[in-house]
């Protein structure tokens, strides 16, 4: 059966557009602290790192994740139930059926994370299968798949491994500054110390700008995951259901980490959304209530 995600060549698109946009990014700030320092070693260190690195969470990523997680790989015997859900949405979408693995947790949340659709993994909680009717789950699930149909598991680990490139070398640099490292033999002093203060401004600004872009791209996804999740149920009240449930639930996460929270489906953190522009946008998913707004205005 051929796959609902007829979009996702475009997306797909996009996200090398992204990821590339990201590269340059953080070869730039690496350029302007070489500048600054007087250290071609340093821009070498920011390609070799974004490259290395970008590589490394491609292949290890959800590995990483599910151990962080303590996540535990089921079979069809531990939850027929929930294996047959996961299997008949597979089978509407065209998409070969995921590892399944439950986090004991009664926090009602879940993520899906892998490098490809052919090494996808759906991960959910204890209190999550508990707490959720079939119809409410089916969403959860189906929204969760949306994002292996979408790719948006490359997009999102390679853009959390950069934005955390930009801020070890923004660190980096900040402590070579502290200790000295100004590049006492430039010839021009007015240039060292121009160069000196954008090279202040960047270690301060850039990564709360790569901060940003990752959470604009995460909550960007997030609203995309929910509509095709919708679409592959054809029930968007069901998602809608479950995500009033998820994010009234104040149940705490133990296992919850700022590194994969945007991973989850809701902020496994319990915070409240705020209104204010500003705060808005550093949180790592859209408002709920829009959320539920945008599934709730498809059934009209």
């Amino acid at each position: 059966m051929p796959s609902i995600y007829t979009h996702a060549d475009s997306n797909n698109k996009k996200t090398w557009f992204l990821i590339t946009f990201f590269l340059v990014f953080v070869i730039a700030v690496g350029w302007i602290f070489s500048q600054a320092l007087q250290s071609d070693a340093i821009l070498y260190i920011a390609v070799f790192l974004s490259i290395a690195m970008s590589v490394g969470s491609y292949w290890f990523s959800d590995k990483l994740v599910l151990s962080m997680a303590h996540a535990k790989l089921i079979q069809k015997s531990d939850s027929p139930e929930l294996y047959r859900l996961v299997e008949n949405l597979c089978i509407t979408a065209g998409l070969p059926l995921p590892k399944i693995y439950i986090i004991e947790e009664m926090q009602l949340n879940a993520f899906a994370t892998g490098r490809d659709k052919n090494h996808a993994v759906v991960a959910v909680t204890r209190g999550l299968l508990e707490k959720l009717n079939k119809v409410e789950l089916e969403g959860v699930i189906a929204h969760e798949l949306s994002h292996i149909g979408n790719k948006d598991m490359l997009l999102g680990t390679v853009v959390v491994v950069l934005a955390g490139i930009v801020s070890l070398l923004a660190n980096f640099f900040l402590r070579i500054s502290f200790f000295g490292g100004r590049g006492r033999n430039s010839d021009d002093n007015r240039v060292g110390a121009l160069l000196m203060v954008l090279g202040l401004a960047a270690a301060i600004l850039a990564p709360i700008a790569a901060t940003l872009i990752k959470l604009a791209i995460s909550r960007k996804r997030e609203f995309l995951a929910d509509a095709d999740g919708a679409l592959l149920t054809r029930y968007p009240e069901g998602l809608a259901s479950a995500l009033e449930k998820i994010s009234a639930d104040m149940t705490p996460m133990k296992v919850a980490n700022a590194a994969s929270a945007h991973l989850y489906i809701d902020s496994p953190f319990n915070e409240k959304q705020s209104k204010n522009w500003f705060v808005a946008l550093f949180q790592t998913h859209p408002p709920v209530e829009e959320r539920i707004k945008a599934l709730r205005d498809k059934e009209v």
